[in-house]
């Protein structure tokens, strides 16, 4: 019983959610920025997000790569400042995911009412035009989500490996310490580089996709 009332909670609490973006998208289409006004502007937010996410991840493992020359002095204060890196990457990474979401939201939205409107014409010429123009920009939009996605899951590997250096050195914050995690700077490293590469990626296909957006393809 416990569990049928837990699922109907997140059912419901779906649906209003779903009328809330509706009733949201229907309140800026009044004054006039429709769904893909607003696609366009939450994949620019996406980019810049990403953007943010890769010099969060690539300023921790400059961190750990001065932690991991410590040579003497204050080895709290390094650990202190990769800490807080560490707590910025996870923060950004999160965002990245809650503006994927925000654009498959819109997106979504706006293919549905493009499809209904499609039934709407009585001219068979622009019809088949509106709907070629449709599935290009699905076409175009799958690719962007698809990279997107990509990129957003490369960053979950390097945070579980930047949080498993700042507990084990939270617990042993000593010379010792520092030596037994140098054997896994090489393995996080390769997986920022992974994360850049896949970010890049990401960004020019956003670039892409703006500008057909705005170019109206």
């Amino acid at each position: 019983m416990r569990y049928l009332m837990n699922w109907i909670g997140i059912v419901v609490a779906v649906v209003v959610l779903a009328g809330c973006q509706s009733a949201y998208y229907g309140a800026m289409e009044k004054v006039g920025i429709h769904k893909r006004d607003i696609l366009v502007d939450r994949v620019d937010d996406a980019r810049d997000a990403q953007t943010d996410a890769q010099e969060e991840f690539k300023s921790a493992l400059q961190r750990l790569d001065e932690l991991l020359k410590f040579d003497g002095g204050e080895l709290e204060a390094r650990y202190n400042a990769l800490n807080d890196d560490y707590e910025s990457s996870k923060a950004a990474a999160e965002r990245v995911y809650d503006r994927i979401e925000a654009i498959d939201d819109v997106a979504q939205a706006l293919f549905d009412e493009w499809q209904e409107e499609l039934g709407m014409y009585s001219n068979d010429a622009m019809r088949r035009e509106s709907e070629r123009s449709l599935r290009e920009t699905e076409r175009r939009y799958t690719s962007l989500l698809q990279s997107m996605e990509r990129a957003a899951d490369t960053m979950e590997p390097v945070l579980e490996k930047l949080q498993d250096n700042v507990l084990y050195l939270k617990h042993n914050l000593n010379a010792k310490a520092v030596d037994a995690i140098r054997g896994e700077y090489r393995s996080l490293r390769s997986d920022v580089d992974v994360l850049i590469r896949e970010m890049e990626t990401a960004i020019q296909e956003s670039n892409a996709f703006i500008e057909a957006m705005k170019e109206g393809s």
